[in-house]
């Protein structure tokens, strides 16, 4: 390093970003010590401060660091912080600032998200911003955010929303092309209405019980777990959807037709069949089909699926490469009717890939036949996975049925594999 130009050394040490690193070159030499200016990232991890003894508060020592860098691009802190502390680091660099995230630390803390200024509500003073991330937040009262002409990303995980913050915190941030909200709770209704957005992601944490309406004519990738109620309208640029609610029920879904969509992912205990039925309707294009629901019917009544006819289905979905098949849905395809009438010259063209889950020996001989189905008509197959899961019971059918999968295994080794 002694031997290297000045500029060469600033360039190196520039690309510093833990600030106890940043600390202990500051104590090398004076050299090293002037390079400290020209970093562009800061990032102050949580145990920053951790055996510190200084007379200095942790908000002074961040803010004289700060002080001395030209150009902040990005600043990460994860050390606790006071709202001032804050809103005084911010006043050094909000000009070149682009990038900010900060863990709060507030979710509980209500006092602290009514003071004004409230740690949301120094942020506002980064108007360059081009991404946010925030962790812990508590978001009771709509944040005091003037509009953020260049912010692009926003995400928040683990937090504490009301409908109208929530609301609020979007309408400042109409540029918006991605959107992330993991561990949220609280929220009943969400209304969003970005036209530049392209991928969303949502996770409501709670009873499963929310509802979201999604107006954004360029969406590309959508996220939703915890809805019970969605309406997504302006769906052409539609790729990837996957819609889960671990908690709750899905009652309602409406998307139009999905002609881009490619990636389609149904989770949960309990989905309504008209919602069902209507995604499937819906995203006849797609490439890569995920379906996990254990149930349907209506309310509290927890029921199978309804038969789905084999020829049918694929038929209606030409284009499946990858189809990951578990639950209520593989016992749906194999019910008796669905392999009765398979019309000559019937093939499923594109399919590449299955993965089955096998948990019940019910309905074994109807379940076999519809795994040799897929081998017979899939004559591009290349692989099967089964995955036996939980299989109990005390009955012979059990070591019957794995004996006839073994088989089926057996006769096509090189495209079936058993997990």
């Amino acid at each position: 390093m002694e031997s290297l130009p000045d500029a060469i050394v600033q360039y190196i040490l520039s690309h510093l970003n833990n600030a106890r690193d940043v600390a202990l070159c500051n104590c090398v030499s004076k050299r090293w010590k002037e390079s400290l200016p020209y970093l562009k990232s800061l990032y102050f991890p949580r145990n920053s401060f951790d055996g510190y003894t200084g007379s200095d508060s942790p908000d002074i020592v961040i803010w004289k660091m700060l002080s001395s860098i030209t150009c902040l691009e990005e600043l990460v802190v994860y050390s606790p912080f006071t709202s001032s502390g804050l809103a005084s680091w911010l006043l050094l660099v909000h000009s070149s600032l682009k990038h900010l995230e900060l863990r709060m630390d507030n979710i509980t803390d209500y006092k602290a998200c009514v003071d004004s200024p409230s740690k949301l509500d120094c942020v506002s003073a980064a108007k360059n911003l081009e991404s946010l991330k925030l962790w812990g937040v508590l978001m009771a009262n709509p944040p005091k955010w003037d509009v953020f002409k260049n912010l692009k990303s926003l995400e928040i995980v683990g937090a504490r929303l009301e409908d109208s913050a929530l609301s609020a915190a979007l309408r400042a941030c109409p540029k918006l092309t991605n959107l992330v909200l993991l561990g949220c709770e609280g929220v009943r209704s969400v209304s969003v209405e970005l036209p530049y957005l392209e991928q969303c992601k949502l996770d409501f944490y709670g009873l499963g019980n929310c509802s979201l309406s999604l107006t954004c004519p360029k969406i590309e990738l959508l996220e939703v777990q915890g809805c019970s109620w969605l309406r997504v309208r302006e769906t052409t640029c539609l790729r990837k959807l996957l819609i889960a609610n671990n908690s709750g029920r899905v009652y309602m879904v409406d998307f139009g037709k999905l002609s881009a969509l490619e990636s389609l992912s149904m989770r949960g205990v309990q989905w309504c069949w008209d919602a069902i039925s209507k995604m499937l309707e819906w995203s006849s294009e797609v490439k890569h089909l995920y379906m996990k629901v254990e149930f349907t019917g209506d309310l509290e009544s927890l029921l199978p699926f309804p038969e789905v006819d084999f020829v049918e289905f694929f038929n209606s979905h030409p284009k499946l490469q990858k189809f990951d098949i578990h639950g209520a849905m593989f016992a749906a395809l194999c019910q008796k009717n669905s392999l009765k009438n398979v019309e000559q010259g019937f093939v499923i063209p594109c399919l590449e890939e299955v993965v089955v889950q096998v948990r019940s020996p019910l309905n074994a001989e109807q379940k076999m036949s519809t795994l040799e189905s897929l081998l017979k008509y899939g004559k591009n197959l290349k692989t099967m996975v089964i995955r036996i899961l939980q299989m109990k019971s005390n009955h012979s059918s059990s070591d019957d049925f794995f004996d006839e999968i073994c088989r089926l295994r057996f006769m096509n080794r090189k495209i079936v594999r058993i997990e």
